[in-house]
């Protein structure tokens, strides 16, 4: 399968803290203006993903990274990279006490990863991961 999100070695790092100082989370990329546009980490059991959030991917060993079918239409053809910088978003994410932000960098999909894609299912849901 075509790996369709990774981390940057220092989000790697961060979000290792946050595992180990929170437990098991996820990331969850909204799409909305402001810090929607930014990837939130939450604690994996306090928040539910909706029936048409698609799954990504899993990264930094085991964290699925969800993404609002809205915005997945619009990025469906990019590879997404989680990096980490310094700064303070607004919102809820667990990373903002430590004065840094995830963000995330893209690039297009290339002709062979775009082919590949094609041939493989449908990505999980909300409605069929629970």
């Amino acid at each position: 399968m075509v790996e369709r999100v990774r981390l940057t070695e220092a989000a790697a790092r961060v979000l290792a803290g946050l595992v180990a100082r929170h437990g098991p989370v996820m990331f969850h990329q909204s799409g909305g203006c402001c810090d929607g546009s930014s990837p939130m980490c939450y604690p994996r059991d306090e928040f539910m993903v909706g029936a048409s959030d698609v799954l990504l991917g899993h990264v930094g060993g085991g964290t699925p990274f969800w993404m609002s079918a809205a915005q997945y239409e619009y990025w469906k053809h990019t590879h997404l990279t989680v990096d980490v910088v310094p700064g303070r978003g607004s919102g809820f994410s667990l990373e903002a006490p430590e004065g840094v932000r995830f963000l995330i960098r893209s690039r297009l999909f290339t002709d062979e990863e775009v082919e590949a894609l094609e041939a493989e299912p449908p990505l999980p849901t909300g409605a069929t991961v629970r």
